[in-house]
């Protein structure tokens, strides 16, 4: 029951924040290899003075902070990460040294829906 928050100084319409999160989702079953239903996506916009980043060079900042069940090998989570910057790169032209993912990860029942309660990951 993922929560993937993002932090960024794009200015986006409705139409393409709902692109945007339906992309992210998408990308996060076929990497995760799980389902669609639970995955939450917030993207925050941020003023310029309020996302910082050493390494940044001219452009928009876009962070990800990733809220996931324990368990996923680093190999999925980076094919993940990888997939979200070279979308966002791609359709919104964010510099890849503007971009980054942090992962946290929770056992399985700290993830909970009104209907259910995480379990532990199974896959690899």
């Amino acid at each position: 029951m993922p929560l993937l928050q993002f932090d960024t100084t794009l200015s986006l319409s409705a139409a393409e924040k709902t692109a945007f999160a339906e992309t992210v989702t998408e990308l996060y079953t076929t990497e995760m290899d799980t389902t669609a239903g639970h995955v939450a996506v917030t993207i925050r916009a941020r003023e310029s003075a309020d996302l910082h980043l050493g390494r940044a060079v001219e452009g928009p900042l876009l962070f990800l902070d990733a809220e996931i069940r324990r368990g996923r090998s680093v190999e999925r989570k980076r094919a993940f990460a990888l997939a979200v910057m070279e979308h966002a790169g791609t359709t919104h032209d964010v510099p890849d040294e503007n971009m980054k993912v942090v992962f946290t990860e929770h056992p399985g029942d700290a993830m909970m829906g009104v209907d259910r309660v995480g379990g532990e990951w199974n896959g690899e």
